[in-house]
């Protein structure tokens, strides 16, 4: 089934969703707020704030509920202690040290979410649990190797050789230190690195170069709309917002308990910045050239593609890791099918996107960057790969739940 593409005015669904029928769960609520006090980083930055708030958030309403093995297990919580409060104070904790020019915002919804809390003892240790766990996730994550940037300047021009393109800063390629961030769950960023990528004379290369080429230039009358729709609006919206959206929507759906939720954004942030690492470390070992470079290459100075070429290597790509991490742990807790999300973004006006399941999202992802011109198809197909190997990594070794019991969407995959 091809993804539903509605005309409408345009609201932000990748947020109204949670705000709008979490007010229930903290775990949620918080959610939300993550999502929109990090959207002014790049994506992978985003990713791995996402995973520290979201790993706080988990690792202290798990000591207070103690219904999957802790991340830590260094926090302990009173007895009685409020969940609600623990998973407040967390998430506000990670967020207000990360972005202290944000404090009053924060401060604001932190006061109106421990306002819905009974006062009492209850209240204030679940505070204290909160405090505690994000506490030692900062702690844990000083030093991961985020910080800081580092550039990567091309020692050849070789055909295949990665070449800046015109959105690059005069330092050269961006990002180049993401590829030895310390991971979270796998063993390391180099555990899942992709396989080399074709030869530039195979038939595999050439069908993606001409498959690019003729969809993917801003000019092509070979695109069609609803291809032209995606590949702008996941230019403009990236992993992090996608597919918390995604697990939110999906959480409510099928009523998750707040201890679920918490597992279930905590391991699925953990993967998307996990794979956000692997793929770096993947991009920067092969130096792989955009289609942008490989089309001038070849004499066609003219083309230029649909949306900016991201100034780091093509193969493989980020957006298919990062979503395909984030799609295996979500297929592994909610199953496959039957779901009904909703996505838009007020950068992209007019367009919002309603999907069945989870793969059509990442088969929109793919179609958006090659007919945004920036991939070649088979960047899609490596970087999907990866990001599938991450996601299984990280759901069967992390966070697991304490009685042994497989997750039910888990169980069905067995029994089928």
């Amino acid at each position: 089934m091809k993804t539903r593409i509605v005309m409408a005015a345009a609201v932000w669904g990748t947020l109204l969703s949670a705000v709008a029928v979490s007010g229930t769960d903290p775990v949620l609520e918080w959610n939300s707020i993550m999502v929109n006090t990090t959207d002014s980083q790049n994506p992978f930055a985003q990713a791995r704030f996402a995973a520290i708030t979201q790993l706080a958030v988990f690792e202290a309403v798990n000591a207070i509920d103690k219904d999957f093995e802790p991340y830590l297990g260094t926090i302990t919580a009173p007895s009685g202690a409020s969940a609600d409060a623990a998973a407040v104070a967390a998430a506000y904790t990670v967020l207000l040290n990360y972005f202290p020019n944000d404090a009053e915002e924060l401060g604001a919804a932190y006061d109106a979410s421990l306002a819905l809390i009974p006062n009492g003892s209850a209240k204030q240790d679940g505070i204290g649990v909160g405090v505690a766990a994000a506490t030692a996730l900062i702690a844990l994550r000083t030093g991961d190797g985020s910080a800081p940037p580092e550039f990567y300047v091309p020692t050849s021009t070789a055909p295949g050789e990665w070449q800046p393109t015109p959105s690059c800063p005069a330092a050269g390629g961006i990002l180049l230190q993401w590829g030895n961030l310390r991971p979270f769950a796998i063993e390391s960023t180099s555990q899942f690195r992709s396989g080399p990528e074709p030869a530039l004379t195979s038939r595999r290369y050439a069908r993606s170069y001409n498959e690019v080429m003729r969809v993917g230039s801003i000019d092509s009358a070979f695109r069609p709309q609803d291809r032209a729709d995606v590949a702008r609006f996941y230019a403009a919206t990236a992993p992090v917002p996608v597919w918390n959206s995604a697990a939110v929507q999906a959480a409510v759906e099928q009523g998750r308990s707040m201890s679920e939720n918490a597992r279930t954004l905590a391991l699925m942030n953990v993967a998307i910045s996990d794979a956000a690492g692997s793929v770096f470390e993947t991009k920067y070992s092969y130096y792989l050239w955009r289609p942008e470079t490989a089309i001038h290459a070849s004499g066609n100075t003219a083309w230029t593609p649909y949306i900016v070429t991201p100034c780091f290597p093509g193969y493989g790509s980020a957006h298919a890791s990062l979503s395909n991490a984030a799609r295996e742990v979500l297929e592994r807790l909610d199953g496959p099918r039957h779901h009904f999300i909703t996505l838009s973004n007020p950068m992209v006006a007019g367009v919002i996107l309603q999907y069945e399941n989870f793969e059509q999202i990442t088969h929109d992802i793919n179609d958006a960057r090659v007919y945004g011109g920036i991939h070649f198809r088979f960047d899609q197909d490596i970087g999907s790969e990866q990001g599938r190997q991450v996601g299984e990594y990280v759901y069967r070794h992390i966070l697991r739940r304490a009685n042994g019991e497989r997750d039910d969407a888990e169980v069905g995959r067995a029994v089928k």
